[in-house]
């Protein structure tokens, strides 16, 4: 199993949320609102006349808990809707998750996922 979280812009995560009702390999998401920067280094803007450097930027994290053959589609998926040639697209990690314990049944591995 592995953990797939996709740091991505806001306005990305509804087209992600619709792909991945569509997706059959995929039960569930978890979503986070968070700050961060990278290359893109911040943003300019005016407040009141005055310029004012944002470094910390307003993203959204999308986790994924899936099975070793699903991760592809997902990340492709995620590639497909959220690429582009500009700074601050995003960015997708994959860990190995050991186990998964559903709380409610006690299931452990891809049947607490599923």
């Amino acid at each position: 199993m592995k953990k797939v979280e996709a740091i991505i812009r806001q306005e990305k995560l509804e087209e992600i949320k619709f792909a991945i009702d569509q997706t059959v390999a995929v039960n569930g998401m978890t979503v986070s609102q968070v700050l961060g920067c990278g290359l893109q280094k911040g943003q300019k803007s005016y407040v009141r006349g005055q310029e004012v450097i944002t470094t910390l930027l307003p993203k959204v994290a999308v986790s994924f808990i899936l099975a070793d053959e699903d991760v592809n589609g997902v990340i492709d998926l995620i590639l497909d809707i959220c690429q582009s040639d500009e700074c601050g697209t995003g960015k997708i990690f994959v860990s190995p998750i050991e186990e998964v314990i559903r709380i409610r049944t006690g299931e452990h591995g891809k049947a607490a996922i599923r």
